[in-house]
């Protein structure tokens, strides 16, 4: 006869915190989650052209979702686990963020977003999603690993997605557009990518996401301004770090043809300290400040050539599909 033995008090309380946990986040995001049945246009009517899922983040019908789950898509239908079917059209999407705003007609829940740049390594989050067709599912996990980056691409332009979240709660396709939530059910993340067994990858809820959300909902896109570099990060010469107080910078290895850098001289080997007075130490610094009102001005990029530092005036445009 086999003799079980008995949890410890003190473990036995701790299962339980835990449990509550993610039975409280549950309970709280599920009815703000919806499945995404992605409709395209063809010939004759419609067809079925992806699914996943989507965030409702305003009580008036605004849902987040990721970009690659819409795609070029008009619309679809959302559910809801309350048993309704809602169709939705999509209001705007930016494939170089992975995010997109639908929206469906009629009040829904919302969601509270939270703020990721207050996680921490082995913080405990939720995923709820709709993995393989199966509506409202939850997982759990940890924040493996904080800042690490998404490749992304619309048609010839390329970019990278900084700060985002790996964890190991387990995602499966479909959950892409679901939350990630923190402890108090807060939306820390949009679910994105599953890059391996336990590895999967959220893009961030944070001041930048917030900005991009904000113009999808408004202006259905997210305007950018354009240099025309590709670089990555280099460590100063001495003589240039004693006299900048700088250490690292981003060095020009690839110039644009015809582009706004091109067109002020910029040129491979140089090192770029700043833009329009803001400091650049990776590309993440550079893309962040490519902002929409930065659009159609010249802004000074301080630069590090042959030993000098120079400042070079360039006059950004808008970055075009």
């Amino acid at each position: 006869m086999e003799v079980l033995t008995p949890v410890p008090a003190g473990e036995a309380e701790a299962l339980d915190a835990y449990s509550r946990t993610v039975t409280a986040v549950a309970e709280r995001l599920i009815p703000s989650v919806a499945s995404l049945r992605v409709m395209r246009r063809v010939p004759g009517g419609r067809r079925m052209a992806g699914a996943g899922s989507a965030v409702v983040i305003t009580p008036d019908g605004f849902l987040l979702t990721s970009a690659h789950v819409v795609g070029e898509a008009e619309g679809g239908t959302a559910g809801f686990v309350d048993g309704r079917e809602l169709e939705f059209r999509v209001m705007g999407t930016d494939p170089l963020s992975d995010l997109a705003v639908i929206r469906v007609g009629a009040e829904v829940p919302p969601a509270e977003l939270g703020d990721a740049a207050g996680l921490r390594v082995g913080q405990l989050v939720v995923a709820v999603g709709n993995p393989l067709g199966f509506a409202g599912s939850v997982t759990a996990g940890v924040v493996s690993a904080l800042g690490r980056s998404l490749p992304t691409r619309d048609r010839r332009t390329t970019r990278v997605v900084e700060n985002v979240i790996q964890t190991d709660a387990a995602l499966n396709p479909g959950n892409s557009g679901g939350a990630l939530a923190d402890s108090a059910g807060r939306v820390v993340g949009i679910n994105t990518a599953v890059a391996g067994i336990g590895l999967g990858l959220a893009v961030p809820i944070d001041a930048t996401t917030r900005r991009i959300v904000g113009a999808l909902m408004s202006e259905g896109r997210f305007r950018r301004a354009y240099l025309g570099i590709a670089g990555g990060t280099r460590p100063l010469p001495p003589a240039a770090a004693r006299e900048t107080g700088r250490h690292r910078a981003v060095e020009v290895v690839q110039v644009v043809e015809g582009s706004p850098a091109s067109r002020a001289g910029l040129r491979p080997e140089d090192l770029v300290l700043d833009v329009d007075g803001e400091p650049v130490e990776d590309v993440g610094d550079l893309q962040a400040l490519m902002v929409g009102e930065r659009i159609g001005r010249t802004v000074p990029v301080r630069i590090v050539r042959d030993g000098r530092v120079l400042t070079v005036p360039v006059t950004l445009r808008e970055l075009e599909e």
